[in-house]
């Protein structure tokens, strides 16, 4: 069998639109360079993991990134302690502690992991069938997906495919990626192996 080159297989790409730039860290394991806090609430890194942990005023908080992106693939693990409740923001715009964009829910079991919630917007746009809840490992390392491409959005739990779906609106945007902690109080979530893959 013939070997397929790197070149043959960027240009089958090409001719698709679509072009998969290499998989990138977004977070280096030592602190938050390359990223901004938003909020009072607590950004750390320990032990060469990211820490988001509620704060004092137990408000929203959120830590963005200082790039913005448009279209790519992003895999991200976590593991969430206490309440759990965050989520993964892409394209979004921050000011203060108020967020524009679009978030990949992360929350306790029975609470849409994986859904589509649109910040000070249309609230949730799709939810994962109840039956899926079943893959999130609570209290354990999991690992989650989301391919943003256009308008066209996509996210995984563990390797199963929880929503995918299309939005003219998701299509006109870029912004920040950015991590949440959820107001209320007792949240903890670490994370671990942010990558992503820019796709032109």
């Amino acid at each position: 069998m013939k070997k397929i080159s790197i070149l043959t297989i960027a240009l089958l790409l090409s001719c698709q639109g679509l072009i998969f730039a290499q998989s990138e860290s977004i977070f280096n394991g030592k602190d938050l360079s390359g990223w901004t806090i938003y909020g009072t609430e607590l950004w750390y890194v320990e032990d060469g993991l990211l820490v988001c942990e509620s704060g004092p005023d137990k408000e929203y908080g959120y830590l963005g990134t200082d790039k913005e992106y448009k279209d790519f693939e992003l895999t991200v693990e976590f593991k969430q302690g206490a309440d759990g409740n965050s989520g993964v923001f892409f394209r979004s715009s921050i000011e203060g502690t108020k967020i524009a964009g679009w978030q990949a829910e992360v929350a306790p079991p029975g609470s849409n992991t994986g859904g589509i919630y649109e910040s000070y917007g249309r609230g949730w746009l799709i939810k994962p069938d109840p039956e899926l809840d079943k893959h999130l490992k609570f209290g354990d390392w999991n690992e989650m997906k989301v391919v943003v491409v256009g308008g066209k959005v996509e996210t995984f739990l563990n390797g199963q495919l929880m929503i995918t779906f299309e939005d003219e609106k998701i299509d006109k945007a870029t912004g920040k990626i950015a991590l949440q902690i959820h107001s209320g109080g007792g949240i903890k979530v670490q994370w671990r192996n942010l990558n992503i893959r820019v796709i032109e």
